[in-house]
């Protein structure tokens, strides 16, 4: 069965390895739960939570981290997530000295996005705003540069507001709420509004991360490859880290940090002086106007002060490009979108790209991920279903299929690993010659998303088989996520020679994989009957597109051999049948 597994997921990973929508998404820790630290006492110490509660959210059950699903078609690709990073998130808190607790901690969005795969670039763009504006490769939701809060010239007031032409900068107003990887909640929404160092380490980005004080730094060498993607924007265009290639047409020009095209309005280099009593937010920049549909003196902000220093708003910036600079090395690469049409690894041919903005220590420099508008069409968002027929690329986290590593043999002690699911429970048996099976353990507890089990035969030869037997109860990332504990037996995985012993229990779960050809049935089609032989399944489900669970229970008469699988829908296409997919021995 590991043997089966194993090139099942080899096969998947070939699909989508050309497309780095599918494939670019980090999926690594999938299987295992999300935590937090909630306080720097509990981050010093290394004492992460799996379940927490705040004055305003709870999370009651462990949630599996990030992306725990990927689906695409010819126009889009979906994610489910559950919206939390793959890293110890947290603390947070809400002035600098940490004195004061932020009153939210993340709790499972039960995310389903959908992102364009072929961009469109409209005459007329669209101003990003509160919310998702896009996703992180980690699952997690990228939000824009302000923080949803605007300055009323009628009032005089600050007031949170989803339009407005003065929009507080994000990081400048909340940064003080902001955890090591520069994210906090909206609610209980994970998200982040600037560069994300967490998520960079672990793409290797030009990150390092301080064991002892838990704290990400921009490593002090020069760059020495392109950044990796970091997300994807509603437009359906890549949003990269900081570092792309000297020469935007030119992959062997050298690497280097990207810089924005923005500057403060503070007098130099051509722009306004907002700190002139004369001048004190009297217009807007003329990106904001372009943006806003050409309003500019009927939108006056507050005169420049104490209260309302130069960098509180988005439109304290001008861009350069407004200013008669042109583009280049010593001046600016990125347009006022935040980005510019270039060739990166994934993109040989040329892409347009936003690249994330830092200075050289590392500290966000505005507009931080993608300027006040999109440069494409936003036609992402959240869905509640997929109506169209899809490509399953990836399933983690409840679903995924343990894959064995190759085993280690050493003075007779053989030692076995495989990916597994955290929560899960694993049985391990062996054989000599495939016709009786030894259950060796059905204890293996996995331990975050790996497992491990240590055996010392007798015999010179044996083949070995692992399957998870039970599941911790866990809160789902959504429909079609799983359910909300595990089965009560083990999980073989079709097509494949899966292999079943009747001696070592009659209750299991075979986990079905359709061809693409012809498209799968989408998951409102309800399914007859799965047979395993002449043995008609207990209970099915189709919880994904693509993928059937059925519950099967041996009777002690029940056929032995190579035995067929058989699915049948209720309205078509004709039964799917795979020939000799499951043995079951005696």
């Amino acid at each position: 069965m590991a043997l089966v597994t194993g090139i099942f997921l080899t096969s998947a990973a070939i699909a989508c390895a050309e497309d780095p929508r599918t494939n670019s998404w980090f999926t690594t820790f999938a299987g295992k739960y999300a935590r937090i630290y909630t306080s720097d006492v509990n981050k010093t110490n290394g004492t992460a939570a799996t379940t927490w509660s705040t004055g305003g959210t709870t999370q009651a059950n462990p949630v599996y981290c990030g992306v725990q699903e990927i689906y695409s078609s010819s126009n889009y690709v979906y994610i489910r997530s559950s919206g939390l990073g793959s890293h110890v998130m947290g603390p947070w808190y809400l002035n600098t000295n940490h004195t004061v607790a932020f009153p939210n901690y993340p709790t499972n969005e039960h995310v389903l996005y959908k992102i364009p795969r072929n961009p469109t670039i409209p005459a007329t763009k669209t101003a990003n705003g509160g919310g998702p504006i896009g996703y992180f490769v980690d699952g997690v939701a990228m939000f824009n540069s302000w923080d949803a809060y605007t300055y009323n010239s009628t009032s005089g007031t600050e007031a949170q507001n989803t339009t407005g032409y003065w929009n507080r900068d994000a990081y400048v107003n909340e940064g003080a709420s902001f955890d090591p990887n520069n994210a906090h909640q909206a609610g209980g929404q994970h998200h982040y509004h600037v560069n994300p160092p967490a998520l960079r380490y672990l793409l290797g980005d030009h990150v390092d991360f301080n064991v002892t004080n838990k704290a990400y730094t921009e490593s002090a060498s020069a760059p020495a490859k392109h950044s990796p993607i970091l997300g994807w924007v509603a437009d359906g265009y890549p949003i990269y880290g900081p570092y792309g290639y000297s020469v935007s047409n030119n992959a062997a020009s050298g690497v280097r940090r990207m810089t924005s095209g923005y500057v403060l309005r503070n007098g130099q280099n051509g722009s306004q002086n907002l700190a002139n009593a004369a001048i004190n937010r009297a217009d807007l920049p003329q990106w904001a106007v372009r943006l806003y549909g050409g309003v500019s003196n009927s939108a006056a902000g507050p005169a420049v002060s104490t209260t309302y220093p130069l960098g509180r708003y988005m439109e304290d910036y001008d861009f350069l490009g407004d200013l008669g600079v042109a583009p280049g090395a010593n001046t600016y690469d990125l347009d006022e979108y935040n980005g510019r049409w270039c060739v990166t690894p994934e993109f040989p041919n040329g892409t347009y790209a936003y690249f994330v903005c830092i200075n050289a220590s590392g500290t966000p420099v505005f507009p931080y991920n993608i300027g006040r508008g999109y440069y494409g069409s936003p036609t992402a968002g959240n869905v509640t279903s997929i109506s169209e027929s899809v490509t399953t690329n990836f399933l983690g986290g409840p679903n995924a299929v343990p894959s064995l590593n190759a085993p280690t043999a050493k003075s007779g002690t053989v030692t076995l690993t495989w990916s597994a699911t955290e929560g899960g429970t694993y049985m391990v048996q062996s054989t000599t010659n495939f016709t009786a099976w030894t259950t060796n353990s059905t204890t293996v507890g996995a331990v975050l998303n790996a497992a491990g089990y240590t055996n010392n035969p007798t015999d010179k030869y044996r083949f070995y088989r692992v399957a998870r037997t039970t599941l911790a109860t866990y809160d789902s990332p959504g429909t079609g996520g799983g359910t909300s504990s595990g089965g009560t037996g083990p999980t073989y995985a079709v097509p494949g020679s899966a292999v079943v012993s009747k001696g070592t229990g009659t209750n299991f779960t075979l986990s079905i994989t359709l061809p693409g050809t012809p498209p799968s049935p989408p998951t409102t089609d309800a399914i007859t009957s799965v047979t395993l032989g002449a043995t008609v399944a207990t209970s099915t489900s189709y919880p994904v597109q693509g993928t059937v669970l059925a519950n099967f229970s041996l009777a002690s008469t029940n056929a032995t051999g190579l035995l067929n699988v058989v699915v049948t829908f209720s309205a078509g296409p004709p039964p799917y049948t795979f020939s000799g997919a499951m043995t079951i021995n005696q």
